[in-house]
């Protein structure tokens, strides 16, 4: 085995805390000093700057990214007897919540280059029963809001924007979050914007459903102990609220380095006739989450799931670490046996599913760290 020094992580959180160390420091024992730690101006401060940072009216904190999908759908009225048309290749929440509202997810297959819907077969899978679409932004790249906008017209759907990897990104000079009817951000830690704990927030330009969304992430109340509608307990906390202010001031340089990353890689990894980089859509702006490649040369280990496996093994041996975003589609997901869906129904999403590797990708990714990734990626493969 080829022995390294000074690994190269997939992604390094730690680091970006040391370059606002004081900034966070000095922001939260202000919150704890003040002993208003649910709500109160420090939440409503951060909900101000978003909204104000994504070019809409309205931002609404909440616990998670998964919770403002579940708040989203929910404000929508989306429920039992529905169909909400999204992407098999992401993570479960995004259907998850479709499921938890009791409507059904119907999964339509992507594109191979960009990773995100379809949106020919997007518009195919319309039924009288779609009430919504959701797209993701995978990776921090875009998906084509203007035509998914015009399908939506349309046929009258709503669309819910899924941000969860892509704030920042924009497309025709529009933040995401703003275009559809409401978007839908995480602040986990590994996001672009993360906090230091669960996080997400909800972006609208309608005023009424802002309202309701405020509604039902406190229990379904709008005065207290007076409760409308059966609601959660879903409120961003005012740690996380004063940490995310200060990162959202830095946000636009570290999407700035993750671009000129994916740019290094692209460069480099372009020339290797068994890697396909990804590739921004024109009018899109993509902040990449994750820089994800795909390896296909399945004849050397008999698979292109075995032959992705075998190039993670080299990478690893050369201190390079990977990951593997997403293994098994939404649609094969045991969960969701119940739908009908067989191997083979969406053959994009699940050969991707095989061959995506994640590269490093973080900010303060060093030079020399590059040049690691790319000299293992020609080391091991030619």
């Amino acid at each position: 085995m080829i022995q390294s020094v000074n690994p190269v992580p997939a992604f390094d959180i730690k680091q970006q805390y040391t370059t606002i160390e004081a900034e966070v420091s000095a922001a939260v024992l202000e919150v704890l000093a003040s002993g208003r730690y649910i709500g109160g101006p420090m939440v409503e401060g951060f909900e101000q700057q978003f909204a104000a940072y994504n070019g809409v009216t309205e931002c609404i904190a909440c616990n998670s990214g998964t919770d403002a999908l579940y708040l989203a759908l929910r404000a929508l009225e989306i429920g039992a007897g529905d169909e909400v048309i999204t992407t098999p290749f992401t993570f479960i929440a995004t259907s998850e919540v479709i499921s938890a509202v009791g409507a059904k997810p119907v999964f339509v297959d992507i594109d191979a280059m960009t990773f995100n819907l379809d949106l020919e077969q997007t518009a195919a899978a319309i039924t009288p029963k779609t009430k919504a679409i959701i797209p993701v932004h995978l990776f921090g790249q875009p998906v084509d809001m203007t035509a998914l906008m015009a399908i939506a017209q349309s046929y009258n759907l709503s669309v819910i924007e899924d941000c969860a990897q892509s704030t920042g990104a924009s497309w025709d000079n529009q933040k995401v979050g703003s275009i559809g009817h409401i978007g839908c951000f995480s602040f986990y830690p590994t996001k672009n914007l993360g906090g230091c704990g669960d996080g997400g927030a909800i972006t609208t330009n309608d005023q009424a459903i802002a309202t309701k969304l405020r509604i039902l992430r406190d229990h379904g109340s709008k005065i207290r102990y007076i409760h409308e509608e059966i609601g959660v307990n879903s409120r961003l906390d005012a740690l996380q609220a004063a940490i995310l202010q200060i990162k959202l001031r830095y946000l636009d340089i570290w999407n700035e380095r993750r671009r000129a990353i994916a740019t290094y890689y692209y460069q480099f990894l372009s020339q290797i006739p068994v890697l396909t980089p990804p590739q921004e859509l024109p009018g899109g702006t993509g902040v990449w989450n994750q820089y994800t490649i795909r390896a296909s040369g399945e004849e050397r280990n008999g698979s292109s799931a075995k032959y992705r496996d075998w190039v993670r093994t080299q990478l690893q041996e050369r201190g390079v670490s990977s990951m593997v975003y997403y293994p098994k589609p939404l649609h094969l997901q045991p969960v969701y046996q119940n739908l009908g869906y067989q191997p083979g129904d969406l053959p994009v999403a699940e050969q991707t599913c095989h061959e995506v590797i994640s590269l490093p990708m973080f900010p303060e990714l060093t030079e020399e760290q590059l040049n690691k990734v790319v000299y293992a990626l020609k080391d091991c493969l030619g």
